[in-house]
């Protein structure tokens, strides 16, 4: 017998390397997710700022339409000035009409 014969070329990895692997996927997900969980933060507050936009421009095409300020932003949806839906914030703050202008509270 030869000792071309006696060793045998293996295919694959062996269990070490799968979990060097596995350690290095585990410590890139451990260095990304408080990242992205801080974007998602960010983009919902931003979310809320452009929200709050869009229902300024409905109370001043409301006005526009019936030359008087609407009372609540319920009286937007129902007149079909908003969507429903669009009377809270994606991160959870309500919308509400104060002087004629749209606040999040």
């Amino acid at each position: 017998m030869t000792k071309q014969n006696s060793k045998q070329k293996r295919n694959g990895f062996t269990l070490l390397e799968m979990l060097v692997v596995m350690l290095i996927i585990a410590i890139i997900l451990l260095l990304t997710l408080p990242n992205l969980q801080q974007k998602e933060k960010i983009i919902r507050t931003k979310g809320c700022g452009a929200l709050v936009e869009v229902v300024n421009s409905a109370i001043l095409l409301y006005e526009i339409d019936n030359e008087r300020t609407p009372s609540s932003i319920d009286e937007l949806i129902s007149q079909g000035y908003l969507k429903e839906g669009q009377n809270a914030c994606p991160n959870g703050t309500a919308v509400s009409i104060v002087n004629g202008e749209a606040v999040a509270r």
